[in-house]
């Protein structure tokens, strides 16, 4: 069952994010995600930490690092605190930029791939959780905006074509028995159609030449 301290992390959040709307959909306030992968998290048997960690998974990577997460220590405790930062691609410094983006992603994955202990299952189940949540927004934009909802991402459909294709090769090994993972494939499957066909292309390159597995 959710207490208090679940009552507590959902205003928190919203505190955290009251100014935050989502990329590529104009105006929807960022909390819809917050709380899409909440549930997410709750569907797949995350308990109570998990879904406070799901709640919270942005917080440090885009609403003030390190100060950030020291406060959600303080609040929710250790195991809360360690799934947001083992979710985290960036611990950035107030006011500084994120580190490259292809850097992050790349770190991102290894860190995933490796993590092990009783942290693992957590941490990749709220990260499996957001992806989803993510892909779901990407693939509903994409159809209803066309070829200019590209634009949003920086390094284009190809890039976001490429990272969800990597996470699901992870989840496929790391977690096959998760609730999330038919979606997850369905969605993928759509996303490639979506995507222009010189993106496509671009896409099994960047396979081959980004952080190849190992």
């Amino acid at each position: 069952m959710l207490g208090t301290r679940f009552d507590d992390a959902v205003a928190y959040a919203g505190q955290l994010h009251r100014d935050h709307t989502r990329k590529g959909s104009a105006g929807v306030p960022y909390m819809a995600h917050l709380l899409g992968v909440t549930a997410l998290v709750l569907e797949d048997g995350g308990g109570e930490d998990e879904a406070i960690a799901g709640m919270l998974h942005d917080a440090v990577e885009d609403r003030g690092g390190a100060a950030t997460l020291a406060e959600i220590r303080r609040r929710f405790g250790d195991e809360v605190a360690d799934v947001v930062e083992g979710c985290s691609d960036a611990i950035p410094e107030p006011g500084a930029p994120k580190a490259d983006w292809w850097q992050r992603k790349c770190a991102h994955l290894a860190h995933l791939a490796a993590a092990r202990g009783e942290r693992a299952g957590p941490i990749l189940r709220v990260t499996m959780a957001d992806k989803l949540s993510n892909l779901r927004a990407t693939v509903r934009d994409a159809g209803v905006r066309g070829p200019g909802f590209w634009v949003v991402f920086r390094h284009g459909a190809a890039s976001q074509l490429w990272y969800y294709g990597r996470m699901l090769d992870l989840f496929r090994a790391r977690r096959p028995q998760s609730s999330m993972l038919p979606e997850l494939e369905l969605l993928l499957g759509q996303l490639d159609g979506i995507v222009p066909a010189d993106d496509r292309a671009l896409a099994a390159r960047y396979r081959a030449e980004r952080c190849p597995q190992g």
